[in-house]
């Protein structure tokens, strides 16, 4: 079965995966996993999503294989945006992260602080 089966079967229901089955190893692992962010899409999001990864995020490329305008794209793009959650890029740094700098030099004790209060 495939994510486009499962995303059918379910009918947009969230679901989680119990059980996962290494294909060439036969190894199996169980428990709990939530399914990737983009398998939880609707299957028209998905291949909305493929396309304009397809297509190098050329909305024009995006407006000529869906026949719809710049604001439509736009506005999906946006409402599929939404269902998905971002990898802080920028995370602050751990307190554990801050002194272990700090005794190896690479900032002062005022810096350490600065960077500590900025955790809380």
């Amino acid at each position: 079965m495939d994510w486009q089966e499962l995303t059918d079967l379910t009918r947009g229901q969230p679901f989680v995966v119990e059980r996962v089955r290494l294909a060439d190893s036969g190894v199996v692992v169980e428990g709990q996993f939530e399914p990737p962010q983009l398998a939880q899409l609707s299957i028209d999001d998905q291949v909305f999503i493929a396309a304009f990864v397809r297509s190098h995020g050329s909305i024009k490329e995006m407006e000529r294989i869906f026949g719809v305008s710049y604001p439509t794209i736009k506005s999906r793009l946006k409402r599929i945006a939404e269902h998905l959650d971002f990898v802080d890029t920028n995370p602050a740094p751990s307190s554990a992260d801050v002194i272990d700098r700090l005794q190896r030099g690479e900032i002062s004790a005022q810096e350490a602080l600065a960077e500590l209060e900025r955790t809380r």
